[in-house]
């Protein structure tokens, strides 16, 4: 904002007559409706994606930690692997897979990282969408796996693919597949093999199935032991006819193949990216407000905007083939310098790229101008959602993301 204020460039473009402070905007927050805010920004949140839940496509649900530096509302001291002790907010987000949207986020105190704190959230965002525009199932690791969350989903009719944790009736079974054998290989290196469970607490048996993989030879194992309460390690050489398995257990209500559930969770691992990105090169581990309001509208502002900026680059740079992480896409494309002039009513803007691939950049910027001038003749004959299907037709065109899987 304070880089703005001096910029005379962008926001006369933009029609903008006064930009106001840093101070000014937090001030503002303040005075926001936290409910009227959160619906207002949902609001743009769901225009930035609804055109494309007519196809199939799949639901990720997952927690990220943001430590707390000094005294903010909802700052606790709960789970914590990476700063452990130190107080936190906790990050309910809702995202589209491999197009890496976000659907919605929920900031929570840090003590309320579970999927039970997470669970109504996804149920509300899912009442908000038409049956039509449902995702095909929903996705989450072993903190979902647990007899509420799934017997919530199946009174809805939502299918589901989690994670078990490893109890000690996981364990027997594990152990009982081992012994038997005749595993089915999914890709090379792992196998899988289905079976029913019925856990404690759980209402009925439900389908699951047991993946494992071979531990490489010159892996270094470590053993960990107890004896008399002190804690000792010892490496472990292992024989040449030794083999060892990680093992894990998914439980789903898919009816798919073995090879199509075992890929279906290994593409969960690219909701980590989204986490990573967001916080380290957009803002989620960065701002800081005292009260839980603001956290809570700021959050969403800055989902608003990734989904925003990742649309908008991938018209920009088609040849990318998907997704396109700020900490690249940036640089690209803002790497330049404006000068705008004015003849009589006529307003040229000049943009000299001081990047590298300016060529690139010369013709992203001639399409998206050709584009958005044609989309300009038309805007106020269309809809919203009119509007927004428009654009991410040509966003999401075959040419700027392919994709080779069943679901988005």
């Amino acid at each position: 904002m304070t880089a703005l204020l001096s910029d005379s460039v962008n926001s006369k473009l933009l029609g903008m007559s006064k930009v106001v402070s840093d101070d000014s905007a937090r001030r503002a927050l303040k005075k926001i409706p936290e409910q009227e805010g959160i619906e207002w920004l949902q609001d743009h949140l769901r225009k930035s994606y609804q055109p494309l839940l007519t196809a199939p496509w799949i639901l990720d649900s997952d927690v990220t930690i943001k430590p707390i530096y000094g005294h903010q509302e909802g700052a606790e001291v709960g789970y914590n692997p990476h700063k452990p002790g130190r107080p936190s907010h906790t990050l309910h987000t809702y995202m589209m897979a491999n197009l890496r949207l976000v659907l919605d986020v929920e900031v929570q105190p840090g003590k309320q990282g579970n999927s039970s704190c997470s669970a109504p959230g996804l149920i509300g965002l899912l009442d908000q969408l038409p049956i039509s525009c449902w995702p095909a199932f929903v996705r989450g690791d072993c903190d979902w796996g647990s007899g509420p969350i799934m017997t919530a989903l199946e009174e809805i009719n939502m299918q589901y693919l989690f994670k078990l944790r490893k109890s000690k009736n996981v364990q027997k079974l594990i152990i009982k597949h081992h012994a038997l054998g005749q595993w089915q290989p999914v890709k090379p290196g792992w196998e899988a093999k289905e079976d029913q469970l019925k856990l404690h607490g759980w209402k009925h048996t439900r389908r699951v199935v047991i993946v494992r993989h071979r531990v490489e030879k010159d892996a270094a194992l470590l053993l960990e032991t107890q004896v008399d309460g002190q804690q000792s390690f010892g490496f472990i050489n292992e024989p040449e006819n030794m083999k060892l398995y990680a093992y894990s257990v998914l439980v789903t209500s898919l009816d798919d193949d073995l090879v199509t559930v075992f890929q279906h969770y290994r593409d969960r691992a690219d909701c980590e990216n989204v986490f990573d990105e967001i916080k380290n090169q957009w803002g989620w581990g960065g701002y800081t407000t005292r009260d839980l309001k603001s956290s809570r509208l700021m959050s969403r502002i800055i989902a608003l905007v990734y989904n925003w900026w990742s649309l908008f680059s991938r018209m920009a740079n088609p040849d990318a083939k998907g997704h396109q992480e700020a900490i690249t896409s940036r640089p690209l494309m803002l790497t330049s310098v404006g000068r705008l002039t004015t003849t009589g009513k006529q307003k040229t803007m000049t943009i000299t790229s001081q990047h590298g691939r300016q060529a690139q950049v010369q013709a992203g910027f001639q399409q998206m101008g050709e584009f958005f001038n044609a989309l300009k003749q038309i805007a106020p004959q269309l809809s919203s959602v009119e509007y927004w299907t428009r654009r991410l037709s040509k966003e999401l065109s075959p040419k700027a993301a392919p994709d080779r899987r069943k679901y988005s």
